[in-house]
């Protein structure tokens, strides 16, 4: 690509009303030109758009949530999402359906989270389901769950800053006081330029013990209270210590979770109840039909979606006699009905985006909390001196109240009351114009005693904000009651169970395949067929494409493992049961769609066993023959393709799997023949090795053919067996064509 982007640049000419310079080229930069242009859009969507905050919201929620909260919806009636939706556009200026689409899940009726924010009526949808789309927002209404009392409270009180929005015409919230921390309670995912978000949700009991343990003790071990996330369809967390400790270390791993499930033995079928937070319904529906048709899954009769006003449920009808919890263990293997949450704690710290461990990630809320208290406090203290500072004018004028309506009934104009009153009690103007706005009727005993009782206590009041701003530990203690009532109002019991890993290794379902005889056979042009033995008896006609022939065949049993060598020195691993029994009027599984080739590579060999004994002989044009121990081809686990299956450096000719020595005939494109056992060849474990020389061969000579000594009739072995090698074998007698020598 050129380092340099041209492009048209136009002026326009307001006297003319033509547009100067017209066509005309100029060149620029292309990374300068990135760079204006580019950057600004992925800051904006890191910072103003995809990545959440230490308050636990990301702008396009706070801007709901907080116009909602100016509307009058906390601790009222509901109304229409449109309303809410058009007062939102003030401050969001996205449009109307991304911002109903935020509320949607927030809401109550998706049960998307733990906590809902919303409280919904209507249908708005389910959060696990791909399908039930939600009502269009004229036909729902809603107002705030009163859980947002904890996330407003004390805003009006500075404890947070505010912008103007993006017509200047409104204020707007940067954070929101939340005083427990929503950030890790409700799950939050974002992806912005460069970088994603993504939060699962922990118990919210769980989660404000853990603060409180660790603002007691910032050394408390974390996994002790907070033991593992809960979400809010529920499911089964597979618990891995490790997997866990990784999270809340670094703020990065995966979480396996798995569906829940119940047999009803009257109905010979299995409701599952819960899913994965990161699958729907109709994915996992339509995968196990897919398994079904590919006949990986023979136990089910029907499955079905039977959700509805009591919540998820998905039905499997089983065939007789199948074990519910064996089918089960199966689908977990092969569907998303186990999967992995995978974890990125990224949060905006202080407008720079950070990935936290959940400790630290605590920590920085503790900070952000203790802020807010002290700038509440600070709101406090500054309106209690103001009103201490009204109070104690009042008391003087209280003092000698005949004096002060002496001079307000002697002054001729009102312009002069304040100054009077200033300079006969000695008071500034702000006392002097909060005593001139007393009422009359006040002017009595009963409050002017009242007044001096709340000069004392606000003295008081005072004293003690004061204490709190100057004691750590005292904003600490606030901190920790509020937490305390938070979990005393909302805590619910945990959704997800926990099930650890070591029983799930230790109950691991091994299907059971039915073992049979079975005659592979494979084409040159790498079509497969498994037929049974009755199968082949019947019809033994092969059905082939034009041109193509069979190259080899194995008597096998279905529980075998199968593999393909192919010309690009790869090995294709699979079962012998993954394939679907055959006949021989058919063509067959297409292997290198079936297995997933390289383009234009090719099956060269087949091999089929039970155990990984023997060897594997590799013949080479130059001559080289390698002998591999089979076991360099076993895998631990389930690795379909495996690279650098045998060396490059020379063509292969042949590839012969063998259990024990044979004699093998050796035929060079001179015509020259070697017979030689493999006995004088020793067994290598590197899979790459480039063998030893077995036949020596003239300059321009290559060998062009190997078989094995059984399968021929040669007449004078012992002209062309080599007793040690490399050998140069000899040539027909009489400098016969080799197949006048030969009667297969």
């Amino acid at each position: 690509m050129s380092p340099r982007k041209k492009e048209t640049k136009r002026v326009s000419d307001k006297k003319s009303g033509f547009i100067k310079g017209a066509g005309e080229v100029v060149e620029q930069k292309i990374v300068k030109t990135i760079e204006d242009n580019y950057m600004p859009y992925a800051m904006s969507v890191i910072m103003s758009r995809a990545i959440p905050e230490i308050d636990g919201f990301k702008p396009s929620h706070r801007k709901l949530l907080y116009t909602m909260y100016k509307m009058g919806l906390l601790n009222s009636v509901r109304t229409k999402s449109a309303n809410i939706v058009g007062q939102t556009m003030k401050l969001n200026p996205h449009g109307d359906s991304a911002i109903y689409d935020t509320m949607v899940r927030l809401s109550r009726g998706y049960e998307a989270l733990l906590h809902p924010y919303i409280d919904s009526k209507g249908n708005f949808g389910k959060f696990y389901s791909r399908d039930m789309a939600w009502a269009a927002s004229r036909y729902t209404e809603a107002r705030l769950d009163n859980i947002c009392n904890e996330l407003f409270k004390d805003i009006d009180k500075d404890t947070v800053d505010f912008v103007d929005n993006y017509d200047n015409t409104l204020k707007e919230p940067v954070l929101l006081p939340a005083s427990y921390p929503s950030v890790l309670v409700n799950a939050n995912t974002g992806i912005a330029v460069g970088m994603a978000s993504s939060i699962c949700p922990f118990n919210l009991k769980e989660v404000c013990d853990t603060v409180i343990k660790l603002i007691r003790n910032p050394e408390h071990e974390i996994q002790s209270t907070l033991i593992a996330p809960d979400f809010s369809g529920g499911g089964q967390i597979i618990y891995d210590q490790k997997s866990i400790e990784s999270i809340y270390n670094t703020g990065r791993g995966g979480i396996k979770v798995r569906a829940r499930y119940s047999y009803d033995k009257s109905q010979n079928c299995i409701d599952i109840i819960n899913i994965p937070p990161t699958t729907t319904i109709e994915a996992i529906v339509e995968k196990v039909i897919e398994l079904i048709k590919l006949g990986k899954v023979k136990e089910i009769s029907d499955i079905r979606d039977e959700t509805g006003i009591q919540g998820l449920k998905i039905t499997i009808d089983l065939k007789r006699n199948v074990d519910p919890d064996k089918l089960m263990q199966k689908l977990y293997r092969l569907t998303t009905l186990e999967d992995t949450f995978s974890c990125n704690f990224n949060v905006l710290i202080d407008g720079v985006p950070r990935v936290l461990g959940v400790k630290e990630l605590l920590n920085e809320w503790i900070l952000f909390r203790a802020r807010c208290i002290k700038r509440r406090t600070r709101y406090d203290l500054e309106r209690k001196k103001d009103k201490l500072h009204l109070l104690n004018g009042l008391k003087k004028i209280l003092l000698d109240i005949d004096k002060a309506i002496e001079i307000i009934r002697k002054t001729e104009e009102d312009s002069n009351v304040i100054p009077n009153l200033m300079s006969g009690f000695k008071i500034d103007e702000v006392q002097a114009e909060y005593v001139a706005e007393i009422k009359l009727r006040n002017l009595n005993r009963e409050y002017i005693l009242k007044r001096i009782n709340e000069v004392e206590n606000l003295q008081s009041e005072i004293n003690e904000l004061e204490e709190i701003l100057k004691d750590e530990l005292k904003i600490k203690a606030i901190m920790i009651s509020e937490l305390l009532e938070v979990s005393k109002k909302y805590s619910q019991p945990r959704r997800s169970m926990l099930i650890y890993k070591e029983d799930i290794n230790s109950s691991n379902y091994q299907e059971e395949v039915p073992d049979y005889n079975v005659n592979l056979f494979i084409t040159k042009e790498g079509y497969f067929k498994k037929i049974t033995p009755q199968s082949l008896r019947m019809n033994s006609e092969q059905k082939l494409k034009e041109n193509d022939y069979i190259c080899q065949s194995i008597e096998a049993t279905n529980n075998n493992d199968l593999i393909f060598f192919t010309d690009n020195c790869r090995v294709y691993k699979s079962k012998v049961s993954d394939f679907s029994d055959s006949k021989a009027s058919l063509l067959g599984d297409y292997i290198p769609a079936k297995l997933e080739f390289e383009d234009n590579e090719k099956v060269i060999c087949m091999v089929s066993l039970k155990e990984y004994t023997g060897f594997v002989l590799i013949f080479f044009e130059n001559g080289k023959v390698a002998k591999v121990d089979m076991k360099s081809y076993y895998t631990k686990t389930n690795r379909k393709k495996l690279l650098n299956a045998y060396t490059d450096k020379s063509k292969v000719v042949k590839l012969i799997y063998a259990k024990d020595s044979s004699d093998y005939v050796i035929t060079a494109s001179n015509g020259r023949m070697l017979i030689f056992n493999d006995d004088l060849i020793s067994i290598k474990t590197t899979r790459v090795t480039q063998g030893v020389y077995v036949m020596s061969l003239r300059k321009g000579c290559k060998v062009s053919d190997v078989e094995k000594l059984s399968d021929l009739n040669i007449e004078d072995i012992n002209r062309y067996r080599a007793k040690s090698i490399p050998a140069a074998g000899a040539l027909p007698k009489c400098n016969k064509n080799v197949e006048g020598q030969m009667k297969i």
